[in-house]
């Protein structure tokens, strides 16, 4: 019997002993071991959510369906400019010409009654330092927020800050044509900017700063050359208008602030998102109204 119980307990101890290290040391391992779509996601996460919002977009996150809206509409306005600046006769890419003036889809004063200008305007850039800016800001900012947010929230928050744009340029600044989608871009960024100041604690702080500090670097510089074309360097032909940047950015830190803070929320249920809603479609209503009977453009 003695033997018997040391054959039964002699093992355990052992055995015991041998596997704990191996636990030990597969545990880590199976915790380190993080593929490239998991870190892609987690850099992500730190850069555009709250850190009580993050695990839940982990759980989900995935990149089905791409970022689909930001890259077409990208795509849309490369390709608008590439038949503009190859097809059609231009003396130079950097600077605005006759090609883009005629254009049916710049926004122009006198064809404000073809009421798709106030959007399709946003396919049409001035030059190539024009379109690569929007074009590269719109793609870092937008493909992240897309992934975060997806792309009918995205979609609402770029378009309402293109309409926008062109809405405020066409009341503050009526003499005036448009070309760009600076509207959209600066809606994205004001939507972005706004979460990370009000969120900025939760948003790893140092990374705030460096996200404050560029975006009101950028938008500086971009405004700073949009006065410097229009009150300095006084171009030939129809002036283009700066307002719609003011336009763009207000929309996006009201509308874009609200669709990008309600993250895994119904929007219906948020009185912020009525209280955007109402307000934007008194302005357009009231936009609609001063282009109709009280605008001085011809």
């Amino acid at each position: 019997m003695a033997d018997d119980d040391l054959e039964q307990q002699e093992p355990f101890p052992v055995e015991t002993d041998e596997r704990q290290p191996r636990d030990e040391e597969e545990q880590p391992d199976g915790v380190l071991e993080m593929g490239c779509h998991e870190k892609f996601h987690r850099l992500v996460s730190k850069w555009m959510l709250p850190e009580h919002l993050r695990e839940k977009y982990l759980e989900r996150a995935n990149c089905f369906p791409p970022p689909i809206f930001i890259i077409l509409i990208s795509i849309a306005e490369l390709a608008v400019f590439i038949y503009y600046a190859v097809w059609k006769p231009q003396k130079q890419w950097v600077t605005l010409d006759e090609g883009i003036w005629n254009s049916p889809l710049t926004y122009k004063p006198e064809c404000r009654n073809e009421a798709w200008r106030f959007i399709s305007y946003m396919f049409v850039h001035a030059g190539v330092q024009h379109i690569l800016g929007n074009l590269l800001m719109q793609l870092v900012v937008g493909i992240a927020l897309e992934l975060v947010h997806k792309g009918f929230e995205v979609g609402m928050v770029y378009l309402s800050g293109v309409l926008a744009g062109s809405l405020a340029s066409s009341i503050f600044d009526p003499l005036s044509a448009l070309v760009g989608a600076s509207g959209g871009v600066y809606a994205l960024l004001g939507g972005y900017f706004m979460n990370a100041v009000v969120n900025f604690r939760e948003m790893i702080p140092l990374l705030g700063v460096f996200r404050i500090l560029f975006i009101v670097l950028f938008v500086g510089l971009d405004f700073g050359f949009a006065f410097y074309r229009r009150f300095v360097k006084h171009e030939d032909g129809l002036q283009v208008s700066f307002v719609a940047h003011f336009g763009g950015i207000v929309a996006g830190m009201t509308v874009g602030y609200v669709f990008f803070s309600a993250y895994n929320e119904k929007l219906l249920k948020d009185p912020r998102f009525w209280i955007c809603i109402v307000g934007y479609t008194i302005f357009v209503l009231f936009a609609v109204f001063f282009n109709i009977f009280l605008s001085p453009a011809p």
